[in-house]
């Protein structure tokens, strides 16, 4: 099948694109992050900065961000894509199309949509605009900390955050918060389990505790995010049926929708901690520690990117998953999260995204580029 001039050079980029291995964690994302600097100053940026950012994991990672005059309004890609799943029928790092679906690793998830963008750079040379791609997205976020945390922000009032959203313009979504509890005992022979700590049905107390609290908070929330998504994700500790564990633990995690609570839920947690421990005989005091945090997102001015995109997305509304742009949210930037191809697709074997997507993100992009600042 034949396609335009643009939309086959979108095609021709995002298969080049996919051939980058920026599996997240363990790959080399500075590689790509490398390529598509290059790319940008060949679409005359004022100015590129080239941002190399080292993650807990070890591995550097980084973004680079190509700004043209001032820039108010930026578009922001990842790089990075999750590990190839099982059950590929199509080579993950090399194109190919069929059906109208163009197949391989970061198509949909978000490769796509750097290769519209830059295709879209061909055609309009924006003011006041910044374009930034960057890696890690997959796998704590570190690239994109670092950058709302610098001085590059300055600025900016907007951003388009680009995921994979069946042409839907994000305005809101859930956070994250994770949590690791544990408990220490004595650990011993079976025989004495009726007079020693169990730390193991503590943590099962604390499960318990738990889930009755994630259900207090089902009637809770906005009408399309009520509820908490409380998951208790498991237990763990023990060696032997005959004896007694020293030590469990349990993790579990939240998703809390805009407008929670924070310090009121911690309350509950630290609540929810003493009575297991106190129903657990004897009583074993638990340690809980915070491991991860992402907060929810919710666009502060809807009617400016309504008024912006007009009727290209299919509507305005909720995501299921979690984005960046409540990075971009929390330091000051209103943003909406849109791109080419469906999350239904991404993290999957055979990820792909529709051809029509993106010659659609090619027609959306050079409008930003061109009327942002109308």
């Amino acid at each position: 099948m034949s396609y335009d001039r643009s939309v086959s050079a979108c095609i021709d980029l995002l298969a080049d694109l996919i051939g980058y291995r920026t599996v997240n964690p363990g790959s080399d994302e500075l590689a790509l992050r490398d390529r598509l600097a290059e790319e940008l100053k060949k679409r005359g940026p004022d100015d590129i900065v080239v941002g190399e950012v080292e993650r807990k994991s070890g591995t550097p990672s980084g973004y680079v961000f190509a700004r043209y005059g001032t820039p108010r309004t930026v578009i922001n890609v990842h790089l990075d894509t999750v590990p190839v799943n099982r059950g590929w029928n199509y080579d993950p790092f090399k194109a190919t199309i069929e059906d109208g679906r163009l197949y391989g690793l970061g198509s949909a998830d978000t490769k796509g949509a750097i290769a519209a963008t830059l295709v879209a750079l061909d055609a309009v040379r924006p003011r006041d605009f910044g374009i930034v791609f960057s890696g890690d997205e997959e796998n704590g976020a570190e690239c994109m900390r670092a950058f709302v945390a610098s001085d590059h922000i300055a600025g900016i009032e907007r951003a388009l955050v680009c995921e994979p959203t069946a042409r839907r313009a994000g305005v809101r979504h859930r956070g994250i918060r994770a949590y690791h509890a544990q408990v220490e005992g004595q650990g011993g022979h079976s025989s004495k389990a009726d007079f020693m700590p169990k730390p193991v049905v503590t943590m099962a107390h604390l499960a318990i505790a738990l889930d009755a609290l994630g259900a207090r908070y089902l009637d809770r929330g906005p009408d399309d995010m009520r509820g908490l998504c409380m998951n208790v994700a498991s237990i763990d500790g023990g060696v032997a049926f005959n004896v007694i564990a020293q030590r469990a633990a349990l993790s579990f995690s939240v998703r809390p929708p805009p407008g929670f609570d924070a310090a009121e839920f911690e309350a509950a947690l630290a609540v929810c901690s003493r009575e297991a421990a106190a129903n657990a005989k004897p009583d074993q005091p638990i340690e809980m520690t915070s491991r991860f945090i992402a907060e929810p997102f919710m666009c502060r001015d809807q009617g400016w990117f309504e008024r912006l995109l007009g009727d290209r997305p299919g509507d305005f509304g909720p995501l299921d998953f979690w984005t960046e742009a409540a990075l971009w949210s929390a330091n000051g930037v209103d943003a909406v999260v849109i791109g080419p191809g469906d999350i239904a697709q991404a993290h999957g074997p055979d990820e792909y995204v529709p051809v029509e997507d993106l010659e659609w993100a090619i027609e959306m992009f050079t409008h930003v580029l061109a009327h942002h600042a109308d």
